[in-house]
């Protein structure tokens, strides 16, 4: 707590004379500080269709299977999460989807609640895009590589490894509330180095696969 009352004042010197900077700043801290004590208890357990309780060395264990089954296919691995406002709570959903382009895909989610209605765009697309970074921090160069030694022997048969992070944000305006935030986002996704962001429409594992996930209350 000490810590963070320091990068507060810290926050507040650096633009006593920019509100705007000054609140934007103030809410990174406070979403910095909500990933910080939710990776205290997190557990990072995952689930699909058909099984339950799977940690992170499962789900690559997983894909790298699903992959080793047609080692010439073209693969996309992508991670997105999206939310939903819940009485007393906000639900987070994160899926994981190596998807074989054309050919089938396998895919889990983690679920999560918030013990707070998040009522701020900003808040809920800044902590989608966190809980995507953080499991994409897990699939790291390492794990990515171990995807791409299985297509290594293919490339000349067409195998190919995109890899993405998914915002559930779009970038219009007039359809789009988020569309204010989607430059942030897609600038911390590519900082990262490895994944490159997509936005709505393309980004379906966001918008579509965690989202159907998002609708029913979890029991806190």
């Amino acid at each position: 707590m000490k810590s963070f009352h320091k990068v507060m004042v810290r926050v507040l010197s650096v633009a006593p004379y920019n509100k705007l900077l000054q609140t934007a700043c103030i809410a990174e801290v406070i979403i910095m500080t909500m990933m910080s004590t939710i990776s205290m208890w997190d557990d990072l357990s995952f689930q699909n269709l058909t099984e339950s309780d799977l940690s992170l060395d499962l789900v690559l264990e997983r894909i790298l299977q699903f992959i080793a089954q047609e080692p010439k296919g073209a693969y996309q691995f992508i991670i997105g999460t999206d939310s939903q406002v819940h009485r007393g709570h906000t639900k987070f959903v994160t899926g994981i989807v190596i998807n074989r382009i054309g050919k089938g895909a396998w895919a889990c989610n983690r679920q999560l609640a918030v013990p707070r209605q998040l009522t701020s765009i900003r808040e809920k697309l800044a902590l989608e895009t966190s809980f995507s970074q953080r499991l994409a921090s897990f699939f790291d160069i390492a794990a990515v590589s171990q995807m791409e030694n299985l297509l290594m022997p293919y490339v000349y048969q067409g195998a190919t490894l995109e890899t993405y992070i998914d915002i559930d944000a779009g970038t219009e305006p007039d359809i789009n509330k988020t569309a204010l935030y989607v430059q942030e986002m897609i600038d911390r996704v590519e900082a990262m180095g490895i994944y490159a962001p997509r936005v709505k429409p393309e980004s379906c594992v966001a918008s579509s696969y965690a989202n159907r996930f998002t609708k029913s209350r979890m029991v806190l």
